[in-house]
């Protein structure tokens, strides 16, 4: 299969937002794309909970959840949003994963697990947990090429949920991401690579970048990542659209030469 990640750097209309990563979905597909994903919060970023509200619904009437579900049937692709924000029914929000199939239906969904509360200093420091319920289960997708394990973002940091993923099928991990500044120099490479080959999967990780209306700025650099760690395609700073051809035949190469999903061993502390 070819797998695109898009990189774009959402803002506080969400008809802008749409439109925008509907442009490059779009020019992906044309590019002979069969399975697109596009980074967390695509249909908006803001921290305020009564504007995020007033933009968004439920994952039955979302517009963002119908326009992409009609723009995957168009365009006959699985198609990945790697995240909306979306309202929960209980008077806060999910930061929801969606996989939408060629005839536009939704075949799987996944609920960010770890929440970003942190301070990162200088006056840096977010409480996603203010506005955002934890989901509580790990998701497996199927695609025709093979078993899609979903995370989010601050997900990456937790690397058992990974392993846990691949132990139970999954060759392909999404990593949909707002990855800080200065948590992405730091971090971003590092952490993605690290799940690649711990896991012997591929790493798809299509990210936010630049400086957001709300004036977040995110660090871009959207990968994908063989099952051996090797980069086989990464974005700059700027909006755009990256692509690889994937090989699954890739996976059962890495997990034989290191079947260290194998070899896990009970222990004591």
């Amino acid at each position: 299969m070819k797998v695109a990640c898009v990189q774009m750097c959402s803002g506080r209309d969400v008809d802008i937002n749409i439109a925008s990563a509907s442009t490059q979905i779009t020019m992906a597909a044309a590019n002979g794309a069969d399975f697109v994903l596009t980074p967390e919060v695509t249909n908006l970023l803001e921290e305020d909970k009564q504007k995020l509200f007033a933009k968004i619904g439920t994952m039955e009437n979302d517009k963002a959840v119908i326009a992409f579900g009609a723009l995957a049937e168009r365009l006959k692709i699985y198609l990945l949003i790697g995240s909306l924000a979306l309202q929960s029914g209980d008077g806060k929000l999910v930061n929801r994963s969606i996989l939408f199939g060629p005839d536009g239906s939704i075949i799987n969904w996944y609920d960010k697990i770890h929440m970003f509360d942190v301070d990162l200093g200088k006056g840096e420091f977010y409480r996603e947990s203010a506005n955002y319920n934890a989901g509580n289960r790990a998701v497996i997708a199927d695609l025709p090429w093979g078993k899609l394990g979903m995370s989010i973002c601050y997900d990456v940091r937790f690397a058992h949920l990974y392993r846990q993923l691949a132990k139970a099928g999954a060759q392909f991990l999404s990593v949909p991401a707002a990855f800080t500044q200065p948590s992405g120099q730091a971090h971003w490479h590092v952490l993605l690579r690290a799940r690649a080959i711990e896991t012997g999967s591929y790493v798809f990780a299509p990210a936010q970048t630049g400086t957001h209306e709300n004036g977040r700025q995110t660090y871009g650099h959207s990968l994908i990542i063989s099952p051996w760690g090797e980069i086989l395609a990464q974005a700059g700073t700027e909006p755009e659209v990256i692509m690889a051809d994937i090989d699954l035949e890739k996976v059962t190469q890495a997990r034989t030469k290191i079947p260290a999903l194998q070899h896990d061993r009970e222990f004591t502390l």
